[in-house]
């Protein structure tokens, strides 16, 4: 008898998480690793979460970000591990291990870091699920996440896509560490 109610619970709670279908479009397997971050602003105010998964074929980044003005906004994954206001400049540059410039329209470019623009709606919300390919987060060479982690950067301007080493994108307005371990708040 305790056999089964262990095991109808277990089947109970299965249905209670993700499903690998539901994780993102990744060709029905389900990320070897996922991690959350919160973007925030210096004041502390959530603008949105960030998940980065490891796919088979580089990582995935999910965004939902809200509370905006409409317009396009630049978003980054750093090298360090921290988030320090009131510029967070802590976050370091963006990821690249390959000594790349910046920008995917740069002939010399693009950074491991380097993502799409952010597209606000007049809602003030934006999505953004975009594949890096080859980029690890937590194996090879040169991992996303090292021993200090990384950090996901939102600026205040879009990426222009070719400029180094930033893209011309502004300030920095908000930031969310990315490290194994942190435990996400809801």
């Amino acid at each position: 008898m305790r056999v089964f109610v262990v095991l109808a619970g277990m089947a109970a709670l299965t249905g209670c998480g993700p499903k690998a279908e539901s994780l993102g479009r990744f060709g029905g397997s389900a990320p070897s690793l996922l991690i959350s971050t919160r973007l925030l602003t210096a004041g502390g105010d959530e603008l949105g979460t960030v998940q980065v998964m490891q796919e088979k074929d580089g990582t995935r980044v999910i965004a939902e970000i809200k509370g905006l003005p409409p317009g396009e906004y630049a978003l980054h994954l750093h090298s360090v591990g921290a988030c320090t206001g009131p510029d967070f400049t802590s976050a370091g540059p963006h990821f690249n291990p390959d000594a790349r410039q910046h920008g995917r329209d740069n002939p010399m470019g693009a950074h491991a870091g380097d993502l799409p623009n952010l597209i606000v709606s007049a809602s003030g919300i934006a999505m953004l699920d975009a594949l890096q390919p080859g980029l690890k987060l937590a194996e090879g060479t040169a991992p996303l996440l090292d021993a200090d982690g990384a950090a996901v950067v939102l600026h205040a301007r879009p990426d222009d896509y070719r400029s180094d080493p930033a893209g011309n994108a502004g300030a920095r307005i908000a930031c969310g560490v990315l490290r194994r371990g942190i435990p996400v708040r809801p």
